[in-house]
């Protein structure tokens, strides 16, 4: 049902007029993720503009820039003065540890999904949008501690294996503000990226109603402060995003 979703989305994404579409048509030959993924990042991204959510744009993982590409529209169709910070090896993907279940499986995709520093910041300048960007090379294990990462309206994790999304989710999480985005891309396709997401949802006593996009995203809605939760609901009985 995915892979036929998918491929009527696809077809009326290449010829549909409206914004996404636009939008999709410039990124897609510089990103593996899915439309539905995609769809789901530029939405999280007008979502948090409109409902001012506070925070820059991060994203985890950006190959050859595409998804952060298309954020980082959105943000110039609203009008929206905010960043999008990149963290990539920049390398391909570095390779898997025994943490992670397919470990033989996936470690045959090392080096793969390489966009080198200089042909994501040559998209970003063909798109005029490269003084919204601030790229950070290395892994996320020793990049993301020492980030001066301020605070996130939306989160895009894209790092494929355990130890790489762990390490996304113990640095970051805290910094994502109360009603922001987190997307994962690899929760339902890769059992290290769905292990680390589980524990640490566990460790940290989060009950996420996980939103899913395809067969492999996820998204969730950072809770609000119970206060705030509490005359949200008196307002509004719904949480756009949640869950």
């Amino acid at each position: 049902m995915d892979t036929a979703i998918r491929g009527v989305m696809n077809v009326w994404d290449l010829i549909s007029p409206l914004e996404f579409s636009l939008l999709y048509r410039q990124v897609r030959p510089y990103t593996m993720c899915s439309n539905a993924r995609l769809r789901a990042l530029y939405l999280g991204v007008r979502h948090v503009v409109r409902q001012e959510v506070p925070g820059d744009l991060v994203e985890c993982g950006c190959a050859k820039g595409g998804s952060a590409a298309l954020m980082a529209m959105t943000l110039r169709r609203l009008e929206a003065q905010r960043t999008v910070w990149l963290f990539d090896t920049f390398e391909g993907l570095p390779a898997p540890t025994t943490k992670d279940p397919d470990y033989e499986i996936a470690n045959l995709y090392t080096g793969d999904c390489v966009g080198t520093l200089e042909e994501v910041k040559r998209l970003f300048q063909q798109l005029s949008m490269a003084d919204r960007v601030q790229f950070v090379k290395g892994l996320f294990q020793d990049s993301l501690p020492t980030a001066p990462t301020p605070q996130i309206a939306l989160l895009h994790i894209d790092g494929d294996w355990y130890e790489s999304v762990k390490a996304c989710l113990e640095n970051l999480y805290d910094k994502v503000a109360p009603g922001g985005i987190i997307q994962f891309d690899d929760y339902g396709y890769w059992k290290g990226a769905r292990n680390a997401v589980d524990e640490f949802f566990e460790t940290r006593g989060i009950h996420a109603a996980l939103r899913r996009l395809d067969y492999s995203g996820r998204s969730f809605t950072k809770p609000l402060p119970t206060a705030q939760v509490d005359r949200n609901q008196a307002l509004s009985p719904r949480l756009p995003f949640a869950g």
